[in-house]
């Protein structure tokens, strides 16, 4: 011991450390070393196979039938138009109900953001999906514009009482579309067939959709809908023109 604090005291620190490495590195390993284990070559360069869950294995994909298509087309066809006419309502109303209610611009413009969120949804469906829209596009543009500056023109309790006529019919449609996908999703089920990402993706959008839809109902009620004048006149011509703008759209 008192030899190596000799030897130390004669060496730098860094030629010390350098003697003491060389004296390690060419001193016999001790029997009880524990040897390095490497993982096998096999192991690191060779990608392990990805295996399907067990719910999926034995389970076939079918394309829809020309009847599931047909109703794709029609539903998305609709939905597309129906959001487009959403967004141009408010559009048309917001002048006149900002400047007699100020207070009601972040409530309108919020259900306004939802409103054009869900049409850009069905563009994009669309186009992916190469479905045409409506033929009655224009129609529908001109409708929506003069509807949405009537009520607008009538007051905050008419543009309410739109808003409810029109999510009333949208959110009655939205649940028919939802029913009608998940009846496909349990045959499909029921034949050992797999449920493609693509077709639950559809069906949770369409539940969202629907849901901001009810949303905005519930808003125009608590903000006075039904103290339109005249109510029931206003709301029932609404929703007809509703049921039968769905009706052409879902043919042409």
């Amino acid at each position: 011991m008192l030899a190596t604090t000799t030897t130390r005291a004669r060496l730098s620190p860094l030629a010390f450390q350098l003697r003491a490495r060389h004296a390690f590195s060419t001193s016999p390993r001790s029997s009880n070393a524990t040897p390095v284990s490497h993982p096998a070559k096999a192991e690191t360069l060779e990608p392990q196979a990805v295996k399907e869950p067990a719910s999926s294995q034995g389970a076939r994909r079918t394309p829809l039938t020309p009847t599931q298509r047909q109703f794709l087309d029609s539903a998305l066809r609709v939905n597309h138009a129906g959001e487009l006419a959403a967004t141009l309502i408010y559009t048309a109303q917001a002048p006149p109900i900002y400047k007699s209610h100020p207070h009601l611009r972040p409530l309108m413009k919020h259900m306004y953001d939802q409103e054009a969120g869900h049409f850009k949804t069905f563009n994009h469906l669309l186009a992916k999906h190469r479905i045409r829209p409506t033929v009655l596009y224009p129609v529908w543009q001109l409708a929506a514009t003069t509807l949405g500056w009537a009520t607008g023109a009538m007051g905050r309790e008419a543009a309410m009482a739109c808003t409810e006529a029109v999510e009333t019919e949208i959110g009655d449609h939205y649940n028919q579309q939802v029913k009608m996908l998940l009846g496909w999703v349990e045959a499909m089920e029921a034949k050992g067939e797999v449920v493609g990402e693509e077709l639950m993706g559809l069906v949770k959008e369409i539940r969202r959709i629907r849901d901001e839809e009810l949303e905005h109902l519930d808003t125009a009620v608590e903000n006075d809908a039904k103290m339109a004048q005249p109510y029931e006149v206003l709301t029932g011509v609404i929703r007809a023109g509703c049921r039968g703008a769905i009706w052409v759209s879902e043919k042409v």
